[in-house]
């Protein structure tokens, strides 16, 4: 019986050891992709500027101008950042603040039917961002990222004292 539990034991170590070898090729390729996705979206929105503006204006946003640039210049340079992996967890909050704003605001019908109806709310523009976004932000960048090469170039700062809690 001891036996059999070691062997189970070594078993799922060794699965997890795998899942968790696979985790920054997928992070990398969750960045990539949904990076050059916010690029191509606030690229479209940049080049568009009337229509955006127009758009806020119709969900009664405040400053619909001013939101439509600073929106637009968020998922463009938020994009080429998350793609990257520069200052990504930062950027996958200031996404993941922008995308729930946009559920709130402009799919706010889609929003309301979460428990409801769930394929509304999964079939939303927003989801599959906010959905990349968060795991960015909770999982980080993984090691395929410019963060990475700033952390090891750079552990600490001149100064810094390290957090009581390294990740």
């Amino acid at each position: 019986m001891n036996d059999l539990l070691l062997r189970l034991k070594k078993l799922y170590n060794l699965f997890f050891y795998y899942v968790a070898f696979g985790q920054s090729p997928f992070l990398l390729f969750v960045r990539l992709y949904w990076g050059y996705q916010l690029i191509q979206s606030g690229w479209g929105k940049l080049h568009h500027l009337d229509k955006v503006t127009e758009f806020f204006t119709s969900l009664n946003l405040p400053m619909p101008a001013q939101t439509a640039v600073a929106i637009s210049c968020l998922e463009f340079f938020g994009g080429i950042f998350l793609a990257i992996g520069l200052l990504s967890r930062l950027t996958s909050l200031a996404l993941t603040i922008n995308l729930i704003v946009a559920y709130i605001t402009a799919d706010r019908e889609a929003l309301f039917s979460i428990f409801s109806d769930p394929d509304k709310f999964y079939a939303a523009a927003p989801y599959t961002f906010l959905v990349a976004s968060v795991i960015v932000l909770l999982f980080g960048p993984g090691k395929f990222a410019v963060d990475t090469l700033l952390n090891r170039w750079f552990p600490t700062l001149p100064g810094e004292k390290k957090p009581p809690l390294a990740w």
